[in-house]
């Protein structure tokens, strides 16, 4: 299974980010991944699939899931659906920090999960709308779902294994963005290792112990979600692509690319052009 860290940007003038699910339309998996920013799910319509530390978590209209920092988790979006996607910088709940510097909130539902699906749905219709006063309208309905956050769903004891856990995933995320800065290039785990201060056998069973996958298949995976992004955005020719991101050649690329989504790459341009 492959991973990877994602650097979250809020929106300008907000302390968050709010937008659609870009696997709205189907025909979607993201390979596990985390981030430091809590990341809420809420959908109105259609069905996901999420997978957070190894549970699998099925969503249906009118559920939301909360994913907090450093939670590998993966997403599955067979078809078509309507989700809005709120993330929140983790930095927002620095004052209910426990001891261990971590704030944690459940999976579990409550019986507020309705109010945080309804104030979510309202966040984005008024950001659509920018009707006068809108700016306002917005942020107090993000800070009483914040408030909902850490007076309902907040986690107060953490135990020391998801502490160790989250300061291993923290450190890797430092090195997940550097290999995300630098993925056309070959960096070996050597290198890598000694770039930052590691052993190669050390780094290696971190990424395997923390992150569930090897060094190689991970750097593969970055490679794979940058090409498919060009794929889909520009005319440019497979075999370019394939080299312009690391690939050794058109059918190594082809090869990692009907792994994850069962068709050629060409054929995926084709479906998602059409």
């Amino acid at each position: 299974m492959n991973f990877e860290h994602e650097l979250i940007v809020p929106d300008q003038g907000f302390p968050f980010k709010l937008f659609l699910f870009e696997g709205k339309d189907g025909g979607y998996v993201r390979d596990r991944h985390w981030h430091r920013s809590i990341e809420i799910f809420a959908l109105y319509e259609g069905e996901l699939t999420f997978h957070v530390n190894d549970e699998k978590y099925p969503l249906h209209p009118g559920e939301f899931i909360l994913l907090n920092s450093n939670e590998v988790h993966s997403i599955s979006s067979p078809r078509p659906n309507r989700t809005i996607v709120l993330q929140i910088p983790l930095s927002l709940f620095e004052n209910y920090y426990t001891d261990e510097g971590l704030v944690l909130f459940t999976h579990s539902p409550r019986k507020q999960d309705g109010q945080i699906m309804e104030l979510i749905g309202e966040m984005y219709d008024a950001m659509q709308g920018r009707e006068t006063g809108y700016e306002w309208k917005v942020q107090s309905e993000f800070f009483a779902l914040i408030y909902l956050l850490v007076t309902k769903y907040r986690k107060e004891q953490v135990s020391p294994e998801l502490v160790r856990r989250h300061r291993k995933m923290t450190r890797l995320s430092v090195i997940t963005a550097y290999i995300r800065d630098n993925y056309t290039r070959e960096i070996s785990l050597e290198k890598l290792a000694d770039i930052f201060g590691y052993s190669p056998a050390y780094l290696s069973r971190m990424f395997r112990k923390y992150a569930g996958t090897n060094y190689k298949s991970y750097l593969q995976s970055v490679r794979l979600e940058n090409a498919v992004e060009e794929l889909v955005n520009t005319d440019s020719t497979i075999s370019d692509i394939a080299l312009r991101h690391g690939f050794a050649n058109s059918k190594s690329f082809s090869g990692e690319f009907r792994k994850k989504y069962g068709i050629m790459p060409s054929e995926y341009r084709r479906r998602k052009t059409e």
